[in-house]
């Protein structure tokens, strides 16, 4: 097979014309930076929990680009084209993948929490009543979607009218996203809510197949793309992460995340990331082996 790409966390093969398979690495990266740390096992628990949540899509009868399963760290896949120049996506295109990513958060966290400190965003825009004092780990009124972009070098933040146009969408394909989020999410806390988890937020990724079908693709409802909670640690008052944000915040804490953003907003050399202590590796694996458990009900 014909190596086509490497990404921060997979490898991406051409096995033919129509089908790529992807091979699942123990890299993990945060901040759009890949940390020079393995993470053992990583790369077979993300591949699994995938697999694990695009045969519950099939059974729900939601379009995704799932077609095999090579090995436990690998998948096949629908291939559809990547379209870096936008102005060449048009509501008539077929087969390209959606230049988005589409994050639906239902509790005040993470990266949203930031913005809400900051005054990027205010209690208003997540339902709330203006002037409200919004908490860390408050649940959201409704569910908050937002798009960001999916092909530059770094996630940046869309109205809804810059991604309609910037993915060549029509107002109900883009209301039929967010629709399809909404269910695939009521599946996710169907079933992990059986297991004690909450399901804090999470980002989705899309493409139109041949027939400009909306088709479900990439990895979704595992550790990097989404933040999971204890529900009763929760429930006495306690946030647990159990996602990959238990390494953004390590990074918080050392004041790497910070200085890295300062260096971005003021278009200075970013600094690189470094590499995580041994005793976060092997908790950071265990983690991802025990919420692989934990999230499908399968044994590793």
């Amino acid at each position: 097979m014909k190596k086509l790409m490497t990404g921060k966390v997979k490898e991406v093969y051409e096995v033919d014309a129509d089908t790529l398979e992807f091979a699942y690495t123990d890299n993990i990266s945060v901040f759009d930076k890949i940390i020079p740390s393995q993470i053992p096992h990583k790369g077979e628990t993300l591949c699994r929990t995938a697999k694990y949540w695009f045969g519950l899509l099939t059974k729900e009868g939601i379009n995704n680009h799932f077609i095999s399963e090579p090995s436990p760290d690998r998948m096949r896949v629908k291939r559809v084209d990547i379209i870096r120049d936008y102005s060449k996506i048009d509501t008539t295109t077929k087969n390209y993948l959606i230049p988005l990513e589409v994050i639906c958060r239902y509790y005040a966290a993470g990266s949203l929490m930031d913005r809400i400190k900051s005054g990027k965003v205010k209690a208003e825009d997540l339902g709330f009543p203006a002037g409200h004092v919004v908490k860390e780990g408050e649940k959201l009124p409704k569910p908050f979607i937002e798009c960001t972009t999916k092909l530059e070098a770094h996630d940046e933040n869309l109205t809804d009218e810059e991604a309609k146009k910037m993915a060549g969408l029509t107002d109900e394909e883009f209301e039929n996203i967010k629709r399809t989020v909404l269910r695939i999410d009521e599946i996710i806390d169907r079933e992990a809510g059986k297991r004690g988890l909450i399901h804090c937020d999470g980002k989705k990724e899309f493409a139109f197949d041949k027939d400009r079908k909306l088709m479900v693709i990439d990895t979704f409802g595992t550790l990097d793309e989404d933040r999971w909670w204890d529900a009763d640690e929760f429930a006495k008052g306690r946030i647990v992460q159990l996602s990959k944000e238990f390494v953004r915040q390590y990074y918080r804490e050392t004041g790497y995340h910070e200085k890295l953003y300062a260096a971005r907003d003021a278009g200075q050399a970013e600094p690189d990331i470094p590499a995580l202590p041994q005793d976060i590796v092997d908790r950071v694996s265990k983690l991802y082996v025990d919420m692989f458990e934990r999230i499908t009900g399968e044994k590793f």
